[in-house]
Parts: structure tokens; C-alpha cells; sequence
């Protein structure tokens, strides 16, 4: 059974940084692409960055290049989002998700989910 299962969110100060995984089992990453979205309280979920495996990424929006960077294990099925200097804006949930046909800003173009990792950044 595939599934997707979110880790590393947490409570963080503003300038700090965290790194979540997102574990992919059961997907053939040849096939899929992994996308983080994220949602503030209040707000409607956005897109922030994908990632093929053959290491091919894009990030989003421009507040967050520089700031965030998307990478990806293969052996271990495995994407990895990492935020630095990260603002309270940033704060929210982390969902990664699974896209069969390439990368889509879209949360409608997303076939699988996973349940989402919280993270705060508070001042």
C-alpha cells in the first residue's frame, strides 16, 4: 500500500531552521514526482516546492528561493524539504504529496497525500 508520511515539523524561533522528510513508500519515484504544499491557519493550502527523481526541482514562490530547498534520496524513498531562515509567515501545515504526471503547483493535480506535519515559528 502506498502512503506518504510527513516528519520534522516542530516549534522553531524566526531566523531558525528545520528540515522535514517525507517518506514515500510504494510509490515507483520513476513515475512519480513529490511535492511540498503548505497550509497557514486561515488560508488556503499553496504549493512550495517538487522534485523528480532524477533530482529536477522547482520552488514556487519567490519568498521562499534562497530560503528553501527541496532534495531527494532515492535509496531511502525519500524527499526532504529544508527551511531556512525561516518567518512567522511560514508557519503552517507541511503536507508532501504525490503527482503522477510532473510537477503542478495545483493541489487538484496531486494523486496521494500525506497527513501533514506542523510547523511554528514564533517570535
Amino acid at each position: 500500500q502506498s502512503q506518504l508520511v510527513e516528519s520534522g515539523g516542530g516549534l522553531v524561533q524566526p531566523g531558525g531552521s528545520l528540515r522535514l522528510s517525507c517518506l514515500a513508500s510504494g510509490f515507483n519515484l520513476d513515475y512519480y514526482v513529490i511535492a511540498w504544499f503548505r497550509q497557514a491557519p486561515g488560508k488556503e493550502r499553496e504549493g512550495v516546492s517538487c522534485i523528480a527523481s532524477t533530482g529536477a526541482s522547482i520552488t514556487y514562490r519567490n519568498s521562499l528561493k534562497g530560503r528553501f530547498t527541496i532534495s531527494i534520496d532515492r535509496a531511502q524513498s525519500t524527499v526532504y524539504l529544508q527551511m531556512n531562515s525561516l518567518k512567522p509567515e511560514d508557519t503552517g501545515v507541511y503536507y508532501c504529496a504525490a503527482a503522477h504526471f510532473g510537477c503542478s503547483e495545483s493541489s487538484g493535480d496531486m494523486r496521494a497525500w500525506g497527513k501533514g506535519t506542523l510547523v511554528t515559528v514564533y517570535s
